[in-house]
């Protein structure tokens, strides 16, 4: 087996809650999200996000809006919405017991 493969899908696990919480604390634009992905080693491929925007939104966790940019075509900017609030409060709780559980998986491994 690949790290690389077990890597991807772990990180795929968690890229939902990732980009709920980036706009957590402002709307963004894609590349805006991206960038922030990036630098945090959440994302290697931008077509990764696009999908996942699109079935947040569906789903009633995102709106976006519009904005001309002087640069190019208009930009959509996310934001999230109270339902999104709450499904990212309810997501920080099960991290909160996904970590500790991890965490006490792994000391019983390492103090072995």
């Amino acid at each position: 087996m690949k790290i690389e493969n077990t890597k991807q899908q772990m990180r795929k696990g968690i890229l939902e809650y990732c980009i709920l919480t980036i706009l957590s604390h402002n709307e963004a634009y894609p590349s805006e999200i991206i960038s922030e992905l990036k630098a945090s080693k959440m994302i290697v491929v931008e077509g990764t996000l696009y999908p996942l925007l699109t079935r947040l939104k569906n789903a009633g966790l995102l709106t976006y809006r519009w904005e001309e940019s002087v640069s190019g075509p208009p930009r959509k900017y996310y934001t999230l919405t109270e339902e999104g609030e709450s499904f990212l409060a309810d997501l920080d709780t099960t991290w909160e017991e996904l970590a500790t559980a991890v965490e006490t998986t792994r000391r019983k491994r390492l103090n072995k």
